[in-house]
């Protein structure tokens, strides 16, 4: 199993630059956030008071002008699955962009069609054999909807609260964020359901105990917030931006049979938990023995490369019966490096990798949680964990202020961690699938430094 070396860096310190090469660096990035924020949109926003710029990136670390080493245990928003700038999946890159860099997908590339046979092969039963690549995971997600309504007949689409779909229009019409729906975002013809947020049940209920109410509430929603028929249910198998929110293992196989009564196909959205990421399995929704009818996913299949791909049973994809294209999608570069990259997942056995570390990280994610009060929740599965931070653990109060001042303490430790949870109270955990268990060790250290120095 090739997992990634540890590499020692500099002690982390928060501070005065320590050189005049370290004074010129900061110059130089304060120039280039200047012109950030003076050229992008506003809305694109940046972790850290002052923000950080990354210069470049090998492995489990990625690095600043001055050359300090950030261990990366958010992965580019759950993306970097193989580490970055893997050098197998970058040599693949490298020969395919001095053969064929583009044509469009009105023309047959072999790298397209492999990635897409190869994929048919890993997906649940080998039943969704058709594939449409994209470039984005809000592309995958508009792209099942759109096959799901023309298969159905149907129009109506259920998603889940706290649920995070993409930046599109209808995308936004999916997630159920406020914080992440802008402009005309209520559109007609989506409801949300009750996601199984078991550390926040909306019913006031304790897992087993409560019988699923959020799942079983789903038949009246159906009943009174619809038509009663229903094109599909979109649904993240392990909440992402929602704060890697993850339901009892009862809770899928309750809302897809509803579904399914209804009329509708069930839509597993795995833009973060493919791949091997929960461990074990190449997607997250087979952690909860359920058969979708059409998967989505992105991110990790690239390892930081644009790539979105919709999978579909073949009977769903022949229903699309009007011409598309997709002009960057499926590109030769794109699905040269997914192909290399499952092929290194596989070849490294890294799904077992993320079982066994995932459980490791786990471990010492629980050890933080007793010995720091501010953890009031520790979840997930594989290498996709969170710690829910709260002002208090009787009262579950979140702590959006202590969140905040914890990632700038984790920037002084040189560690990279992520954001989500609807308050803003959760720390999101992606570190590449081929970490070991030193480095888990190495980031526990750190992370509990950082804790350590957040006022409670």
């Amino acid at each position: 199993m090739s997992q990634l070396k540890v590499q020692p860096a500099a002690a982390p310190t928060s501070g005065n630059p320590a050189s005049p090469a370290a004074d010129a660096g900061h110059t130089q990035d304060d120039a280039l956030v200047l012109a950030d924020r003076k050229f992008l949109f506003p809305a694109v926003f940046h972790y850290f008071s002052r923000p950080l710029v990354l210069d470049h990136a090998q492995d489990q670390f990625c690095y600043d002008r001055a050359g300090n080493a950030y261990l990366d245990f958010f992965g580019g928003i759950v993306t970097v699955s193989v580490g970055h700038a893997n050098p197998e999946v970058n040599a693949a890159i490298k020969t395919q962009l001095d053969k064929l860099t583009h044509v469009s997908t009105c023309f047959v590339t072999e790298p397209q069609v492999r990635l897409a046979e190869k994929i048919a092969a890993l997906t649940p039963q080998g039943k969704l054999t058709r594939s449409f690549f994209t470039n984005s995971g809000t592309e995958a997600n508009e792209t099942a909807i759109l096959a799901a309504r023309l298969y159905t007949g149907a129009s109506e689409i259920i998603a889940l609260r706290h649920s995070y779909h993409g930046r599109s229009a209808l995308a936004m019409g999916l997630t159920a964020h406020a914080n992440w729906k802008l402009g005309p975002a209520l559109l007609p013809g989506i409801v949300h359901a009750h996601n199984a947020y078991c550390y926040r049940c909306p019913f006031g209920a304790t897992y087993p105990a409560c019988g699923l109410r959020c799942a079983q509430d789903l038949e009246e929603l159906l009943q009174t917030s619809t038509s009663g028929r229903v094109a599909a249910m979109i649904a993240e198998p392990i909440q992402g931006v929602g704060g890697f929110i993850t339901p009892p293992k009862e809770y899928f196989r309750i809302v897809a049979e509803i579904v399914r009564q209804h009329g509708g196909l069930f839509i597993s959205d795995e833009v973060q938990t493919a791949w091997g990421r929960l461990g074990g399995n190449w997607f997250g929704i087979e952690k909860w023995g359920v058969e979708p009818d059409i998967i989505t996913s992105a991110k990790g299949l690239g390892n930081g490369l644009p790539i979105g791909i919709t999978i579909a049973r073949p009977e769903i994809a022949e229903a699309w019966k009007g011409l598309t294209i997709s002009t960057f999608g499926g590109n030769p570069i794109a699905t040269t490096a997914a192909g290399a990259v499952l092929d290194f997942i596989e070849k490294n056995r890294l799904r077992a990798n993320a079982e066994t570390t995932g459980a490791y990280l786990r471990q010492k994610l629980l050890e933080l949680q007793e010995k720091h009060a501010l953890i009031g929740d520790v979840r997930g599965m594989g290498l996709l964990q969170a710690l829910e931070l709260v002002r208090d653990r009787q009262t579950k109060e979140p702590a959006p202020a202590a969140t905040n001042q914890l990632l700038e303490r984790c920037r002084d430790q040189r560690l990279l961690i992520g954001k989500g949870g609807l308050y803003g109270n959760v720390i999101r955990i992606s570190p590449p699938l081929n970490i070991s268990t030193s480095d888990v060790d190495e980031f526990a250290r750190r992370m509990d430094r950082a804790l350590a120095a957040v006022p409670v």
